[in-house]
């Protein structure tokens, strides 16, 4: 990431929460840099482990989305207006040309959530090199005004089901260690723990070394 992004980036989050939670925010990368980066690594075998379906809520839809202009002008606006807006339009732009599909999640018709995912490969160097029917799950966001409603669980199960109607192969997530709330969320669908790993990339070519637990 370039320093101009990485300075928009802190600017946007200073104007949105002011000084006290710049610094805060600054504390808890220093304690997770320490950590190393290290990530948990889950899969799921679409092919044999999604045996039910699960009824979203009637206040709840998961919307599929394979390309910018499937997107109405309003959910575009919620989408890239939850963190960086010039950036998250650039984001949104270079997956959907990677064939990257969005999945939104709306309540009340408002969007609560989203999530990506990438048949076949990665956006980038990746702990593991998928085959051509696996596919990647990442940066998946639940709206704070949305969060501790059990609503990440509901809307990967429903992306899950949805893949493995599609006859793929296995579906791949990572998470970060120190995510607990994230790692507890993924215990309610049915991605298991593959193991943990930390990596370095150069150029297009990730070092991946594994941790024994």
């Amino acid at each position: 990431m370039s320093l101009l992004n990485l300075w928009s980036r802190f600017f946007t989050y200073y104007k949105r929460n002011g000084l006290r939670a710049v610094a805060k925010r600054v504390v808890e990368q220093l304690n997770r840099a320490r950590q190393l980066n290290r990530m948990a690594l889950l899969y799921c075998d679409l092919s044999n482990e999604i045996c039910s379906t699960t009824d979203l809520p009637a206040s709840i839809v998961v919307e599929r989305k394979s390309s910018e202009a499937e997107l109405n002008q309003a959910d575009f606006q919620e989408l890239v207006n939850f963190w960086n807006p010039r950036l998250a339009r650039q984001h949104i732009g270079n997956r959907f040309k990677q064939d990257a599909s969005l999945w939104v999640m709306k309540v009340d018709g408002s969007v609560a959530g989203y999530g990506w995912s990438l048949r076949g490969h990665t956006i980038e160097p990746h702990f593991i090199r998928l085959g051509q029917d696996d596919v990647h799950l990442f940066d998946y966001y639940v709206a704070p005004a949305y969060r501790g409603r059990g609503l990440n669980p509901l809307m990967v199960k429903h992306i899950l089901q949805n893949l493995s109607a599609e006859h793929l192969g296995r579906a791949f997530i990572e998470v970060a260690d120190w995510n607990h709330p994230q790692l507890s969320s993924l215990r309610k669908t049915p991605f298991r723990r593959l193991g943990s790993a930390r990596k370095i990339t150069i150029g297009r070519q990730a070092i991946v070394w594994w941790s024994g637990d």
